[in-house]
């Protein structure tokens, strides 16, 4: 009984704080949300310790080797500044750019750091550099679309074979990163880049005969733009997600995927 009070209690806390916090929002979000992290201290022995391991290992280890394979100079090579073939042994690498950005942003939120924080601006700069006029954003596609990054990806033209480019998939990630660098330092340089790349998408895919009727390849777009439906309140992010969701379940308008679509 003592147990059922206490998550009782809490969970009657949550409401409270949550319904505090979101009464001085602009109410394009869900209706109750979660204390921000950055209000929670960890002082423990197990997960604090983990923290800062993934600050102070991890985060540098995922740049060395983003850096070391290639997946950085792809964005120099698809700008036009470096000569040669995009280095990536698989079409999702700029995903993995992506997600050490969004993960060094999270940890920027709790744990400032000034160098970091420039080197990721740095970062960001070469992506929106690589970016093409209309907001389209894939190195290997941008480098060289007729050849193909690994053995089982077919090459071809802009979404094409969405289950192997993995277009969507990395845009998601994209979408993912530039949330959580906004959300961390207040700065748009890589939401501009993914709300650009958004706005392509949401041309491009969707029920009107000019449009193309194909669900990504793998999930995780759908949750990028919801993100960015969070960070601007636009409903168009939140109905291209509600599209591409929609899409996926309907066996009248593709092959359903199986397991790992």
């Amino acid at each position: 009984m003592f147990i059922r009070y206490l998550l009782t209690s809490l969970v009657c806390l949550f409401l409270v704080v949550s319904c505090t916090e979101n009464s001085n929002k602009e109410q394009h979000d869900y209706p109750i949300s979660a204390v921000s992290f950055t209000k929670v201290k960890l002082k423990d022995n197990f997960w604090s310790k983990r923290i800062e391991t993934n600050r102070e290992v991890t985060i540098p280890y995922g740049l060395e080797k983003c850096t070391e394979e290639g997946r950085m100079r792809n964005f120099d090579r698809a700008a036009g500044k470096l000569d040669g073939e995009y280095e990536g042994k698989m079409p999702f690498d700029d995903s993995d750019v992506y997600k050490i950005i969004e993960g060094i942003s999270y940890s920027l939120q709790t744990h400032p750091d000034k160098k970091l924080e420039a080197y990721t601006d740095s970062l960001i700069a070469r992506i929106a550099a690589a970016q093409e006029d209309d907001g389209y954003l894939q190195t290997w596609k941008i480098i060289n679309p007729e050849k193909s990054p690994a053995w089982w990806v077919k090459p071809g033209p802009r979404w094409f074979d969405l289950g192997s480019s993995h277009e969507l998939y990395d845009m998601g990630h994209l979408y993912e990163a530039a949330y959580a660098h906004y959300r961390a330092t207040g700065k748009k340089s890589l939401l501009n880049v993914a709300l650009k790349n958004a706005d392509l998408i949401v041309k491009t895919f969707g029920p009107d005969s000019t449009q193309l009727h194909l669900p990504p390849g793998h999930q995780i777009i759908e949750t990028g733009l919801i993100k960015l439906y969070r960070a601007t309140g636009e409903d168009k992010y939140l109905k291209q997600a509600k599209y591409f969701l929609d899409l996926r379940g309907d066996s009248t308008t593709h092959e359903l995927y199986g397991a790992y679509g």
